[in-house]
């Protein structure tokens, strides 16, 4: 009886106390596998590989080098995009989760922002000509609610 009980206080622990973020997974990988240090590191998007990856959670992150998985594992919250690697703009504007194109970002105060782009618009474009600062405002509001929905 002892054991049941100890089991069953760690399920409701886990499950109260464990944050479930709904992250942009779409093709595996958050930021559709792009290594998410070298926005920072390298100044622009690199893709990811399959040999250096890590579970960080519950979701998978790739790398383009071994020093990046590195850098990512001291600090993940660094790195990890904004509003799950959804698409900012959406999540701000909208109220909404929309995937996106990993090429399509901006780094701003430190942190990484991802955005939809198709040959008819680009949302960092929107993003960028609006105030970014009423934008991430609004996203952080957004995203409280949003980060628990999961994405039809």
């Amino acid at each position: 009886m002892k054991r049941f009980l100890t089991i069953a206080f760690l399920a409701i622990s886990a499950t109260l106390f464990s944050q479930e973020i709904d992250y942009n997974t779409k093709k595996g990988y958050v930021a559709e596998g792009y290594d998410v240090v070298s926005y920072f590191v390298d100044k622009k998007p690199i893709k990811g590989s399959k040999k250096f990856q890590t579970t960080h959670d519950g979701v998978k992150f790739k790398f383009s080098s071994e020093k990046n998985l590195n850098l990512f594992k001291e600090a993940p919250k660094k790195y990890i995009p904004q509003y799950g690697g959804y698409c900012a703009y959406a999540v701000a504007k909208k109220n909404t989760k929309m995937y996106i194109d990993a090429e399509k970002y901006e780094i701003r105060d430190g942190k990484l922002y991802l955005f939809y782009s198709s040959w008819l618009s680009s949302k960092l474009e929107d993003w960028q000509e609006e105030d970014t600062k009423k934008l991430q405002a609004m996203g952080d509001k957004n995203w409280k609610t949003l980060k628990h929905k999961k994405k039809k």
